[in-house]
């Protein structure tokens, strides 16, 4: 029995689209992970430099080096669309979020270890599912209640409030997740309006224009290359890092994404080991599972419930 050779072309061009989907997905995952590590490596090389020169010199640095480096990488031309953003009043302020966020985790990272900083700002996620319900419209359902709840017992669980040796740094911690939720929100509300690069390109517009006038007053000149090194590589892998997350979103959608962040908890754990000398103890590893738990099922329920997920809850 002979077959229509057009649908056995039409078969196999169906079977080449649905491959190339596949393998394109893949791609936009491996560049978020590379994308991840590029943030924890940029929170390593900070912690290594807060034991010599003031936190705001090192954001002051992060941001003007990374705004520099993403105009090479975009060459936005004059009058270009990514300089035309639809909505600027909510760019400024998201941007503003994200720079507190930067000021209070890099402070935070000269006193408290890597890991455990990461894992509270991590919380953030749980945070954007509380406030998302006022400002959003986002009902929470008991289940989402639930795991708020179990994914903050995961935050006490790493900072164990009235405890012996309990630095009050960790309260930056906290409140740099607070205030990276309220940028998650807000990127969630751009996305309807701007495009991931014109974000960027005000991300970083924004952050050196806040910071540039204070570097002055945080200057301490390094007294090593290795320092000036370092201050180098944090805006390259800052700038990097946000370049990865455009080319991964080009690949793949933001809810096939989102779990993936969390591999950077995981590259932070590793490199605090290997080059800062940290050893989390097993509490920290509890509380940091019990947050990633949570924040992972959250991202399960938004996608039954077909709740857009913010395109990047947790740059740096």
């Amino acid at each position: 029995m002979s077959q229509n050779p057009n649908l056995n072309i039409a078969a196999q061009r169906s079977a080449s689209d649905a491959g190339g989907g596949a393998n394109t997905t893949l791609a936009g995952i491996a560049l978020l992970v590379a994308a991840v590590a590029c943030f924890a490596c940029m929170d390593t090389t900070v912690k290594w430099l807060s034991a010599s020169l003031p936190s705001l010199q090192i954001v002051s640095i992060r941001y003007i080096g990374s705004f520099l480096l993403t105009l090479a990488l975009l060459r936005p031309a004059p009058g270009a669309p990514l300089l035309k953003a639809k909505r600027p009043g909510l760019q400024i302020l998201r941007s503003l979020g994200i720079v507190l966020t930067t000021v209070c985790s890099f402070t935070a990272l000269q006193y408290i270890p890597l890991t455990e900083v990461t894992s509270v700002t991590f919380s953030s996620p749980l945070i954007v599912a509380v406030i998302a319900w006022p400002l959003l419209g986002e009902k929470m359902g008991p289940r989402r209640v639930v795991a708020v709840l179990v994914g903050f017992a995961g935050v006490l669980v790493i900072t164990r409030p009235g405890s012996h040796g309990v630095h009050p740094a960790i309260a930056l911690a906290v409140l740099a997740a607070i205030t990276n939720a309220l940028y998650a929100v807000a990127t969630r509300m751009l996305a309807a309006h701007d495009s991931p690069k014109t974000t960027i390109f005000y991300t970083g517009l924004c952050g050196t224009v806040i910071m540039l006038p204070i570097l002055p007053f945080a200057w301490q000149t390094p007294t090593t290359i290795g320092t000036w090194l370092g201050l180098l590589v944090t805006g390259v892998f800052g700038a990097l890092g946000h370049w990865l997350l455009i080319l991964a979103h080009q690949r793949a959608t933001a809810t096939v994404l989102a779990p993936f962040f969390y591999a950077q908890l995981v590259f932070a754990m590793g490199l605090a080991m290997l080059f800062l000398g940290e050893r989390p103890d097993v509490w920290t590893f509890v509380g940091a599972s019990i947050v990633m738990g949570s924040g992972l099922y959250l991202i399960y329920r938004e996608r039954v419930r077909k709740v857009p997920v913010p395109s990047a809850d947790m740059p740096a």
